[in-house]
Formats: structure tokens, C-alpha cells, sequence
């Protein structure tokens, strides 16, 4: 019987992919763990699941040594500074009720160890589950292991994901997150840290239903202005995905950096020098979730924001192009019932019209302060201050904002 499932599962992971109708929201941010927050999102579960989000990223769900989960230790343990293994459970009971995956944030490039060990360093990991020795760290974190095979997390030591036994237990680990606990989705966190080869192990073992990773570098600068050409940013992206195997889906940082300086006024930047979108989305739009903001870049952390008085616009674009949008919690939930409303109309808008990861797009205008485009047959959509409106009868307009309109056929 085990087989038949497993190829089920198998199906499933595929299906989806090829699917490409998933919309993400980003369930946290960087202070969510100050406000009992599995008890707060299990009464927003109802909304999520309404406003039509297929899943949920959570943050870290295991006991870590920062509050805000990245920093794991007894990775076995789901009391974190965000709520009670019970209080976990009984959220991810209400989002399978309604029919909303949970995502787990897996953090597996660099653990925080409880004893000290070769070199005085805290590379040692005696008495709680998966005990390892110095030998699981890479001896550039001060361990006994091999060398990284990825950029080292500074500060902690990083996990040596070449030694048999540290993937071992791992993949049992991710096997018990999905199977036990009730996770269906992944977020591999500082996906530069180790080689992409080990996400495809881990994905094929655990068969998550939806991965993504978080390979994020700097775009290319010429002193302080973002380079129009960026090309081999999304390329280091494709890159990553590929070497998943193709079984993960990215983070679309290339879009990102170029939207947010887009929207300024600079909207020629959003087509690329063959006519297509500058970012992953242009290059394998069914890998390429695209964002504005998550808890690093926005939040109170704040390293790389998107600019506030346009988030709309930003939604607009990425809630009628193709690739896999994510929204943010503060956005959804804190900025007011109004920015709320409008993304769940453009979602819904989305829906109504199969808008999904591979649609097809024409872009039409891509000046200083409009941009404009069709996708699929039935939708087209602008962006930015200049006055543009879609030529025929057939056009209705389904919504409208501060410097955005979407109509439909």
C-alpha cells in the first residue's frame, strides 16, 4: 500500500506545480512572537481560507535560542515563543478543516548547539534529540565536519549537510514535520548556506506538496542606482531551482528589487530587453514566487522595504502576472480593512479570470510613469499615473485604486 501512496503523494506535488493556481500569505512578521500568535492566526483562519490564500507560511515552529525561531536547537520540540505544541496543533487542525496548507519555515543550514566541544565552541548537541557531535558542523563554523558546500550564516554554527547521518536524521525530522505534525508545505530558509542537490533529497524524502526556497543575494548596483539589466541576478535563482531537481519553487528577489524601484517612476524597468518581465517570473514563471515584502525586507527589521505609498500598485502587478504571488501578513492584517479589501478583490479577480503561474503575457506599455499589459485573454491591467485605458468594447473594468485599474473581458 505504502508505494501506491507515495506515488499518490508524488502526483499530488506534481499536479500542483503544473497547476500553478497557488496563492501564499506570509502568516507573521518579525515581532509575532510578542503576541500568542498561533492563538491569533486560528482566529483568522476563516478569513485566510475566504479570501482564497492556499497556503500559509508559519514561522519557525521549534524551540530556537532568538525568540523569532531562526536560531533552532532541540529542533524535536514544538513549544517555540510563538505558542504551546498544543496551541501549534490545534492551528493547524482549523486550516486543514479549511482546506489551507500550513508551510513550515525550515531552518536546517546552521543549529545552535548545547555544549561545548572541540575548540571551546558550542558545536555540540548532548542531550536532546538528533545528539549530534562536532562532526555535523563545517569546520568554517569551528566543527570537525567538511566544508561548507554553501555562504556560512555567521555567528552559529552551520550544519555539514555532506555527512550521511546529519541528512539521515534530517529527512526523518521533515518526514515527521508532514506525516506527525501536519505540515504539507516547505520554506527552505538561507537556501545559499548548502548545495541545492540536498533540498532535492530532502524534498523527494519528505514530499512536501509545495516547496520554496529562499535564495536571496544582492541585485546589481552601479553605486546606489539598481542596474536595468538582471539578468544574472534571476539566473543565480534559476540556477538554485534547477539544481532542486526542479521540485522547489524561489523566491522571485530579482522581481522584487526591480518593482519597488519600478513603481518611483521608472516603470520601463518592468521589460526586459527581450519584452518579457525583468524578474525569475520572465524566465520560468511557474518556479517564481513573487512578493513585496516578508519579515527581513519589511517589517520592523526593514533591510530592503518596499515603499510603503505604493504597495498597491505592487499588488496589482503581482496579483494579475503570471509566477506564484505571496502576500504579506502586515500588509493584509495591519495596514487596514481598505489594503485588505483590495487584495482579496484582486485575488479574486485572479480566480475568476485562471489567472495562474503560466499564463500567458503581452506587455503593452512600459514607459517612465505607465506600465501596462494582458495576460491570458481575459485580463489586462496598469500601473503608475499615466492615463492609458484598453482599446475595444470588450473590456470591463473589474477594479480600480491609487494608481492601478484591472479590467476583464
Amino acid at each position: 500500500m505504502g508505494g501506491s501512496d507515495e506515488s499518490n503523494q508524488q502526483t499530488e506535488l506534481v499536479a500542483k506545480l503544473r497547476n500553478g493556481r497557488e496563492i501564499l500569505l506570509q502568516g507573521f512578521n518579525w515581532e509575532s512572537h510578542k503576541h500568542d500568535w498561533w492563538r491569533n492566526l486560528e482566529s483568522k483562519v476563516p478569513d485566510i481560507a475566504n479570501s482564497g490564500f492556499t497556503s500559509v507560511w508559519l514561522p519557525p515552529a521549534t524551540q530556537s535560542f532568538a525568540p523569532e525561531g531562526y536560531l533552532p536547537q532541540n529542533l524535536y520540540s514544538l513549544n517555540s515563543s510563538y505558542g504551546s505544541e498544543h496551541l501549534l496543533k490545534a492551528l493547524l487542525h482549523k486550516m486543514n478543516q479549511y482546506k489551507v496548507r500550513a508551510m513550515a519555515d525550515i531552518v536546517i543550514n546552521h543549529r545552535v548547539g548545547t555544549t561545548q566541544g572541540h575548540g571551546g565552541m558550542y558545536n555540540r548537541y548532548d542531550g536532546i534529540p538528533l545528539s549530534w557531535n562536532e562532526h555535523a558542523v563545517t569546520s568554517c563554523t569551528g566543527g570537525l565536519g567538511n566544508r561548507s558546500t554553501g555562504d556560512n550564516f555567521n555567528g552559529v554554527p552551520n550544519i555539514d549537510h555532506t555527512q550521511h547521518f546529519v541528512r539521515k536524521d534530517i529527512k526523518a525530522w521533515l518526514q515527521w514535520l508532514r506525516d506527525t505534525v501536519g505540515f504539507q508545505d516547505f520554506r527552505f530558509d538561507f537556501a545559499r548556506g548548502y548545495s541545492a542537490k540536498y533540498v532535492k533529497e530532502y524534498i523527494e524524502e519528505a514530499k512536501p506538496i509545495f516547496s520554496v526556497g529562499e535564495y536571496w543575494d544582492s541585485c546589481n548596483y552601479s553605486g546606489s542606482g539598481l542596474d536595468y539589466n538582471q539578468d544574472s541576478h534571476r539566473q543565480r535563482i534559476v540556477n538554485w531551482i534547477d539544481g532542486t531537481g526542479q521540485l522547489s519553487t524561489a523566491f522571485d528577489f530579482t522581481t522584487k528589487g526591480i518593482l519597488q524601484e519600478a513603481v518611483k517612476g521608472q516603470f520601463w524597468r518592468l521589460r526586459d530587453s527581450q519584452g518579457k518581465p525583468p524578474g525569475v517570473m520572465g524566465l520560468w514563471p511557474s518556479r517564481a514566487v513573487t512578493f513585496l515584502d516578508n519579515h527581513d525586507t519589511g517589517s520592523t527589521q526593514a533591510h530592503w522595504p518596499f515603499p510603503s505609498n505604493h504597495v498597491m500598485q505592487g499588488y496589482a502587478y503581482i496579483l494579475t502576472h503570471p509566477g506564484i504571488p505571496s502576500v504579506f501578513y502586515d500588509h493584509f492584517y495591519d495596514w487596514g480593512a481598505s489594503i485588505h479589501d483590495q487584495i482579496v478583490k484582486l485575488m479574486d479577480i485572479r480566480k475568476r479570470q485562471d489567472i495562474h503561474s503560466r499564463s500567458s503575457i503581452r506587455i503593452l506599455e512600459a514607459q517612465p510613469n505607465l506600465y501596462s499589459a494582458i495576460i491570458g485573454d481575459k485580463l489586462c491591467m496598469k500601473i503608475g499615473d499615466g492615463s492609458w485605458s484598453p482599446a475595444g468594447k470588450e473590456w470591463t473594468l473589474a477594479t480600480s485604486g491609487n494608481k492601478y485599474a484591472v479590467w476583464h473581458k
